[in-house]
């Protein structure tokens, strides 16, 4: 169940990350955030009526998951903006795999959480898979200054220790669907805040076929979102937390298929390897 819902979250994560390629066509990245997180948080709340239960309420859980929406998805999210403009897609997608790392070390230290063997070969085998198959630049020459590295780093630090912050939480209160409305709520309150900073007056404006993409992508995001939190409800952080991370294969895959964009060359394919062995073995931890 863990691991179906862990793929889940990669799975919807991965899709959204396709059909943000698509949007980004018709709508710049800051106003696609700006469609995405709103959408995704008045999403939630429809559904609030149907899948809020309200049972055990804990004061500390709810302050948790709003401290962890302050940050993400909102600022991770700019993050990765400001990063791909700076250091490009390649570089910012392979530090960003480094997000297990982060997860589990944080989980480690302020959880408790034992790591064993294999959870250790399986998270090492998936993060140098993701950064195999994502880090395929060639000659390419660096036109960055070196410090623009912090910023997909952050992204990375801030996204795993969100999901060790929201294990806590669930460890409270576990409702998964709680800890994602709350979320994206304040997610939302951020980067509507934040609207004249990342927006420039001078961009184009909305176009309707960008933002219907934007919210399929907000759409697909929140649904992979609340899937790992469902995940981490179950599971430790250093099972959930890898598997989760393997979204750049979905993203590959489906890219291939739709929008014949990618290439299967020798690097890809041992990374796709690396990344199903690793799977393979944290299927096996559980």
């Amino acid at each position: 169940m863990e691991l179906g819902l862990a793929l889940l979250a990669s799975a919807f994560l991965g899709t959204a990350v396709v059909l943000a390629n698509v949007g980004l066509r018709h709508l710049d990245p800051a106003r696609g955030a700006l469609v995405s997180i709103p959408s995704t948080a008045v999403l939630f709340w429809l559904l609030a009526p149907v899948l809020y239960r309200g049972e055990g309420r804990n004061a500390t859980a709810l302050a948790i998951f709003a401290a962890v929406g302050l940050v993400f998805p909102a600022v991770v999210t700019l993050l990765n903006f400001v990063s791909n403009r700076l250091a490009g897609p390649t570089i910012a997608g392979t530090v960003s795999s480094t997000t297990p790392l982060f997860a589990v070390l944080v989980a480690i230290v302020f959880l408790g959480e034992p790591l064993t063997v294999s959870a250790a070969a399986g998270t090492a085998a998936i993060m140098l898979g993701v950064i195999a198959f994502t880090a395929r630049g060639e000659g390419v020459p660096r036109t960055w200054a070196a410090w623009v590295i912090l910023l997909p780093l952050a992204g990375a630090a801030i996204r795993g220790g969100s999901q060790a912050a929201v294990k806590a939480g669930l460890a409270l209160w576990p409702e998964p669907f709680v800890a994602v409305l709350v979320g994206y709520t304040v997610s939302c309150a951020t980067i509507l805040a934040a609207n004249r900073v990342i927006v420039s007056a001078k961009g184009a404006s909305l176009r309707w076929r960008g933002v219907l993409w934007f919210i399929a992508v907000g759409f697909c995001n929140g649904s992979g979102m609340l899937s790992m939190y469902a995940a981490l409800a179950r599971a430790p952080v250093s099972v959930v937390s890898p598997l989760v991370a393997t979204y750049p294969l979905f993203t590959l895959a489906l890219s291939a298929l739709f929008l014949r964009g990618e290439r299967f060359g020798p690097r890809v394919l041992a990374g796709v390897a690396l990344t199903v062995a690793g799977v393979l073995v944290l299927a096996r931890v559980q």
